[in-house]
């Protein structure tokens, strides 16, 4: 497959209303697209579907649309909508989209939508700047070790606390205000999570993702709610586990053979150079994520996210995808519009 490398100002401010991205100059096995303030929006199979101005100031632009535009944008929605109607969606929800109260709230109104049009979106959720501020009030010193939260006793018990209580709860809460239903739980409940304690020394209860009973969950789901899940695992012995929300996410949509796995991350995607925004692959292979792995343009804290998509294609998720939880209404842009707006890898 040829990687196709976007630029981010493909992102737009409100689902399928606002979107730019430029024209593209070929290379040898990836495609790079200029950013402009007047910019076409491309299919991914390279059609014209639209154009729009936006400003330079990009999520700060609001773009009045006629009532044909607007019936247009629904008009190009409809066959996802289709095609993902009953399917199930597993988005991992954290970063910069969590600690802006307007950002949060699209991806509120995103997920009731999805809910509303029948499709079955299923929120894992982090939550670490919350837990940073709670081990502060509490005179706790947050530490990491080689990426990883340091996780003593005391620490583990405002992970749960936070993570269970005050974050799910929360977007529970913001859910129903918008007008969805959601339920939330914590991956310990009724042991929904199953890990076991890394041997790593000296990071405490830190955990690795063994199993995911996922019959609660897709019950919830089946029934019209949307399943809320915290990142907090059980040993199966009552102990609880603190995991990385990606990877509870991943094993989550595999056990629910998942149409699809979204990771909201701060970055718009799988970036060709990790120092222009500007260079994201619209789409990869697993074949083409290893070697771009090999030559070090995956790299960093990009790894374990695409270990995490590549993990999930291999246990039967149909496709997964890596946007940027940073731009508004980016969950729908990327499900609902041809062009989408950041990277998805497919086998």
């Amino acid at each position: 497959m040829i990687a196709v490398v976007k630029s981010p100002s493909s992102v737009g401010n409100s689902c399928i209303l606002r979107a730019a991205n430029g024209t593209g100059i070929q290379g040898p096995s990836v495609s790079f697209r200029s950013n402009r303030s007047k910019n076409t929006v491309r299919r991914r199979n390279g059609g014209v579907v639209s154009t729009c101005a936006l400003s330079t100031e990009g999520e700060q632009a609001e773009k009045q649309f006629s009532a044909f535009d607007r019936v247009s944008i629904l008009s190009e929605a409809l066959p996802y909508l289709q095609r993902f109607r009953g399917k199930t969606i597993v988005i991992k929800y954290g970063g910069a989209a969590m600690k802006d109260e307007s950002l949060k709230a699209r991806v509120v109104t995103d997920l009731v939508l999805l809910g509303t049009v029948g499709i079955r979106p299923v929120l894992v959720h982090g939550g670490g700047p919350e837990i940073n501020i709670w081990l502060s009030k509490l005179g706790i010193e947050p530490n990491f070790k080689n990426g990883l939260r340091v996780t003593d006793a005391d620490t583990m018990d405002v992970v749960e606390m936070v993570l269970g209580a005050r974050v799910n709860k929360s977007l529970v809460n913001l859910i129903q205000q918008a007008g969805g239903q959601a339920v939330g739980l914590c991956g310990k409940d009724n042991d929904t999570i199953l890990a076991r304690q890394m041997v790593e020394k000296d990071i405490g209860f830190v955990g690795e993702v063994t199993s995911v009973d996922a019959r609660l969950i897709e019950g919830l789901a089946a029934q019209g709610y949307i399943p809320v899940v915290a990142s907090v695992a059980s040993d199966g012995k009552g102990q609880a586990l603190n995991v990385n929300a990606d990877t509870a996410a991943g094993e989550i949509a595999a056990a629910l053979r998942a149409e699809k796995l979204i990771l909201m991350t701060d970055v718009a995607g799988v970036l060709h150079d990790k120092d222009d925004p500007e260079s994201i692959y619209a789409e990869l292979s697993i074949r083409k994520c290893n070697e771009l792995v090999e030559q070090g343009i995956i790299a960093g804290g990009m790894i374990p996210k695409v270990d995490c998509c590549i993990r999930c294609l291999s246990q039967g998720v149909a496709a997964t995808h890596i946007i940027d939880g940073r731009q508004p209404h980016s969950l729908l842009m990327e499900l609902l519009t041809d062009e989408g707006v950041g990277t998805m890898i497919q086998g």
